[in-house]
């Protein structure tokens, strides 16, 4: 997709202050620091669209990103290291579980990994439910510029094998440092937000 505009839409913490534009929605799962920011902001050719913090648990409400009038980038909030309380934790684990059961206009969601180790048992966990739900998902291993190219398949097996990805299900690598895996992921956007 060439990408003319992207803009911050929203920061939301319930249903009542999300967008009501209608836009097909690509959302963005995983632990605390993987990326998500990162890959938004190389997929969008745009430093700092989406804030990056070296600091976990920065993201704290979901946030909207509109590109071209033709989608929006929801950004949740990281879960595993954050240094949040137990209270706060709770309160996002309710609004991301609420969002992906209910939002009519997802349509996909990025499960962000890094490729550098095997999935937490919190990605275990968020995969499951995903796919218990039948919310439509896709693995993205970010990071993969950090692996030796030689290393890359037995990485690709080990997260495959980790949160059982079904063989017919891509793997995507990514890199937000060099566009690894940019016009893939791209693609795969594009058929669902078609679908």
């Amino acid at each position: 997709m060439k990408v003319k505009n992207a803009e911050f839409v929203a920061s939301a913490v319930n249903a009542g202050q999300f967008p009501d534009a209608g836009l097909p929605e690509i959302a963005l799962v995983g632990r605390s620091n993987v990326g998500k920011s990162s890959l938004i902001n190389r997929l969008v050719d745009r430093k700092n669209l989406a804030r990056t913090s070296s600091v976990p648990g920065k993201t704290q409400t979901l946030n909207f990103y509109r590109v071209n009038d033709d989608l929006h980038f929801v950004d949740l909030p990281g879960y595993g290291y954050a240094r949040v309380s137990m209270t706060t934790r709770k309160k996002w684990g309710a609004m991301i579980e609420s969002y992906l059961q209910t939002r009519k206009e997802l349509k996909m969601v990025l499960l962000v990994v890094d490729m550098r180790h095997p999935p937490t048992a919190d990605d275990q966990a968020m995969y499951e439910w995903l796919a218990y739900y039948r919310i439509p998902c896709r693995v993205v291993a970010t990071k993969a510029d950090k692996v030796k190219r030689s290393q890359r398949e037995k990485q690709k097996a080990v997260i495959r094998e980790t949160l059982g990805i079904p063989p017919e299900h891509p793997l995507l690598l990514f890199s937000a440092e060099d566009g690894t895996g940019k016009e893939e992921l791209w693609e795969m956007i594009g058929e669902a937000i078609r679908s």
